[in-house]
C-alpha cells in the first residue's frame, strides 16, 4: 500500500510539472476573463478573500513550477474579474479617489515625540476608517498619516471627507494637534490586485497635496457630478501641479455656517 501511495504520488508530481501541461495551463489562462497575469505581487495585493488565496498560491511559485498552482489562480482570476463586473463594485465605471493626511504632521511629530504621534494616529484611525463603509468607499491603502480610499459615488466621498475632517478637528480641539486635509478626484483609474495606478490617482493626491490644513478640495471632474444643493463649494482661483493636465480645476468646500 505505501510502495503504491509513493508511486501514485511521483506520477502526480511529474504531470503537476511537466512542461506540456504547465504551457497549456498558461495558455489557456490568456483565454478567461480577467488578468492572465494574476500571481505576481502587485496583483494579488489586497485583504480581499481572492488575494489572501493568490498570495498563497503565488508563494508556491518560489518552491517550483505547478500546473495545479496555475489552475488555482486560473479560477480566482475568473473570481475576480467576475466580482469586479458587479453593477455595485467599484473600479467599473467612473470611481472618485480620495487621499488624506494630516497636516503639518512631521512637524508636531518632532515636538510632541512618536509616542503621541502613534497615540494620534490610532484616534484619527478608529474616527475616520469606520466613516469610508458608511459613505459606500473602500479602503485602499494606509499611508503613515493618511489613507486612499475609493467611492463609487462623488457624494459619498464628499461627505466622507466632510465628516473625517470635522471628527480630526474634534480630536485637535483637545490641544495642539494637526487638523485634517483632503482631497479627491473622479476618473477611472486601472485596477490591480487590491490597488489602483494611473494618471487619475496621480492627479488625486496633487489636489490632496495642494489642500490647506482642515480644508477639502475636488477637481472639477467631481465637481460636476455632485449634488450641489447639499454643499456650497468655491473655485479656487490657481492651482497648477506637475503631471496634472492644466484643465484640472479644484473647488473647495466652504464650511457651513
Amino acid at each position: 500500500m505505501g510502495r503504491q501511495f509513493t508511486r501514485g504520488r511521483r506520477v502526480l508530481e511529474y504531470l503537476d510539472q511537466h512542461p506540456r501541461l504547465l504551457a497549456f495551463v498558461e495558455r489557456v489562462r490568456t483565454l478567461l476573463p480577467g488578468d492572465p497575469g494574476y500571481g505576481d505581487p502587485l496583483s494579488v495585493s489586497g485583504s480581499r478573500t481572492s488575494n489572501v488565496l493568490g498570495q498563497q498560491l503565488a508563494n508556491l511559485a518560489n518552491r517550483k513550477p505547478s500546473a495545479l498552482r496555475e489552475f488555482g489562480l486560473g479560477a480566482l482570476q475568473v473570481w475576480q474579474a467576475y466580482a469586479s463586473s458587479q453593477p455595485n463594485a467599484v473600479g467599473t465605471a467612473d470611481v472618485s479617489l480620495v487621499f488624506t493626511d494630516l497636516g503639518k504632521f512631521s512637524d508636531w511629530t518632532l515636538k510632541v515625540g512618536d509616542d503621541a504621534a502613534l497615540a494620534l494616529l490610532r484616534e484619527v484611525s478608529a474616527e475616520v476608517e469606520p466613516m469610508i463603509g458608511m459613505h459606500g468607499g473602500r479602503l485602499v491603502k494606509r499611508l503613515g498619516d493618511g489613507l486612499m480610499a475609493v467611492f463609487a459615488e462623488p457624494d459619498g466621498a464628499l461627505e466622507f471627507m466632510i465628516g473625517a475632517r470635522d471628527a480630526v478637528d474634534a480630536l485637535a480641539s483637545n490641544g495642539d494637534r494637526p487638523r485634517m486635509r483632503c482631497g479627491a478626484h473622479l476618473g477611472k483609474p486601472s485596477k490591480l490586485g487590491g490597488d489602483y495606478f494611473g494618471a487619475d490617482v496621480n492627479i488625486a493626491a496633487r489636489v490632496a497635496a495642494a489642500a490647506a490644513p482642515g480644508e477639502v478640495l475636488v477637481s472639477s471632474s467631481m465637481y460636476e457630478q455632485l449634488d450641489l444643493d447639499r454643499h456650497e463649494l468655491r473655485k479656487r482661483l490657481w492651482f497648477r501641479a506637475k503631471g496634472v493636465p492644466a484643465e484640472v480645476r479644484v473647488y473647495t468646500v466652504m464650511a457651513d455656517d
